[in-house]
């Protein structure tokens, strides 16, 4: 049974993985197919599927390529929104188009939800459930909303995950995985983008997210984080209406943080609640190292007493010390305009390539510090200096941790909204207390008792294993069992033109022997005959005749004659 399901998983798979490449070759990628060495699939789907997009060649390739994972469904449409926040691996006119990705789909039936709920938790909806609303809050590729009330009266909001979707993306990330392993073999240069490794990373976001008890656990930690913040607020958690699949927390009741006007007429005071969202943004990452990852102003509440809400917790970021250090000295150093300080924290933190030009990398850096020297501190927005300084590393091939780019995404929305609610917000006024603190910890006493005994344990470690790998070299070089891998880049696409023109020149040099065979027979008068000739020559007249009309027909058709 297991081997069954196995296989069907593979077709489904290997069925999805040819659709990509027929998206791919509609809109107009073909030079992409090539260069992954999937040349013969695209002129195979273009005999199959015939199909022309109009208007395409108006279209920028970044256009182009939302439109393919708008076609490729839910799955491509996640990795759009988060490649949106990657500018160091793709680029910013991708980055531009992608951002415009948005969870139009169709919400699912009322009776699947409740067959979902039912399967989810393991029991009839009523026993769980008074009543629930039938028309969605909300719906999106994962998961759609419905508004509830418990058998205790209390008003709840169940997120409920999309039938079939689970299978839907494990099959997407396969077919994602067999793309990204032909790109690092086929394409030079990739990798410095490391395509397995987003793609796994991607995997890695998108099953967390579908998984709501780990959501579940995630808005508990976040409301623990901020126990002692009365303006702060976290919606509760029904554990016992809550699975894998099924979500259900309190239904809040606040005003978007975009509707200024009635956010005015409630007595909202905007200044105050700017400040405290800054603030508490702040103190998700460099305190806690744990901040909430899609603070798009849809997700943000305004309750009474200027208390902030914040909903779906799906995608979060987080931050170790040591990427807490290293984003409190860049952003120290870049506040401080210490231009030095920046580049040598750069060489010391980021993934950098052999061939980076360290004298061009300082000048577009100081550049770059220019473009603020003269403004106010008051006015500059950290969260777009931050997005345009990675764009300047990013030209230089410098890699960055995938949570720092989503911390700089969402300070630009944090910052967005802060100047939405007060056109004198500063940002910078807010991050210096938290900078400084920051900064006092790491040269505290503890901090670097702590660290000196981190080295000095990797070092202890690193001596007590020396002697036996040495030894263990040693044994292997002596029983002859010492072997080097070597790794040929580049080299499939060679072999497999090199195997098509080897069996080019087979097919020719079995033509030419049936034709010599044939004539020879055409001079015997042995044999059955058609029209006075031999049928057997006859025959192989007629089957090269075929044969190398297809010959030639395929090479005219490759384009290499």
């Amino acid at each position: 049974m297991l081997n069954v399901l196995k296989i069907n998983r593979n077709i489904r798979s290997i069925r999805r993985y040819l659709n990509i490449v027929r998206v791919l070759s509609t809109y107009g990628f073909d030079q992409v197919l090539e260069l992954l060495g999937l040349a013969d699939v695209v002129v195979r789907s273009r005999r199959l599927f015939r199909r022309s997009i109009p208007d395409i060649a108006r279209l920028t390739a970044a256009e182009r390529m939302r439109l393919v994972l708008e076609e490729l469904g839910p799955t491509f449409i996640k990795l759009g929104q988060i490649l949106s926040t990657r500018p160091d691996v793709i680029p910013h006119a991708f980055v531009h188009e992608f951002e415009k990705l948005q969870d139009n789909v169709p919400s699912f039936s009322f009776e699947e939800v409740l067959a979902q709920i039912t399967g989810e938790l393991g029991g009839p909806v009523e026993q769980f459930f008074a009543e629930i609303d039938p028309v969605p809050l909300a719906a999106a590729s994962i998961a759609q909303v419905h508004r509830a009330r418990l058998k205790t009266g209390e008003e709840v909001a169940i997120k409920v995950r999309r039938p079939g979707i689970v299978e839907v993306v494990e099959s997407d990330i396969g077919a994602l995985m067999s793309l990204a392993g032909l790109a690092e073999r086929h394409v030079p240069g990739s990798e410095l983008y490391d395509p397995v490794g987003i793609v796994r990373e991607f995997a890695r976001t998108i099953r967390r997210e579908m998984d709501f008890s780990r959501e579940a656990h995630t808005i508990e930690k976040f409301r623990d984080n901020f126990i002692k913040t009365g303006w702060m607020y976290f919606p509760r958690v029904y554990w016992e209406q809550c699975s894998r699949g099924v979500l259900t927390m309190e239904y809040v009741a606040g005003i978007k943080v975009t509707d200024r006007q009635k956010l005015v007429d409630q007595g909202i005071d905007l200044k105050l609640v700017a400040r405290r969202g800054a603030d508490s943004f702040l103190e998700m990452v460099l305190t806690h190292g744990f901040f909430h990852g899609d603070l798009h102003p849809g997700n943000v509440l305004i309750l009474p007493d200027n208390v902030i809400c914040v909903l779906d917790y799906g995608i979060v970021g987080r931050l170790d010390d040591e990427l807490k250090t290293f984003l409190t000295d860049i952003l120290s150093a870049i506040v401080n305009r210490d231009m030095d300080e920046v580049v040598s924290l750069l060489l010391f933190a980021g993934d950098i390539s052999d061939s980076l030009d360290i004298r061009a990398l300082k000048r577009d850096l100081f550049n770059f510090i220019d473009g603020y020297y003269e403004i106010p501190l008051k006015e500059i927005e950290v969260g777009r200096m931050l997005m345009e300084f990675i764009e300047i590393i990013t030209l230089y091939s410098i890699r960055i941790p995938s949570d720092l780019m989503l911390l700089a995404k969402s300070l630009v929305l944090i910052e967005g909204m802060g100047r939405a609610l007060d056109p004198a917000f500063d940002m910078v006024e807010h991050l210096r207390p938290f900078i400084a603190k920051a900064l006092r910890q790491k040269a505290s006493p503890r901090r670097i008792t702590r660290e000196l005994q981190q080295v000095l344990s990797s070092y202890l470690s690193l001596a007590r294993n020396i002697p036996r790998d040495l030894k263990e070299i040693i044994n292997r070089i002596n029983r002859n069992k010492f072997k080097i891998d070597l790794e040929h880049r580049g080299l499939d696409k060679f072999t497999a033109d090199f195997d098509r023109s080897i069996n080019r020149l087979s097919t020719s040099m079995i033509l030419a022997a049936v034709i010599i065979g044939s004539s020879i027979i055409m001079q015997t008068d042995k044999g059955p005959k058609f029209m006075g000739f031999p049928v057997f020559a006859f025959m192989g007249y007629t089957v090269a005749g075929f044969v190398g009309l297809w010959l030639v027909y395929a090479i005219i058709r490759s384009g290499r004659m």
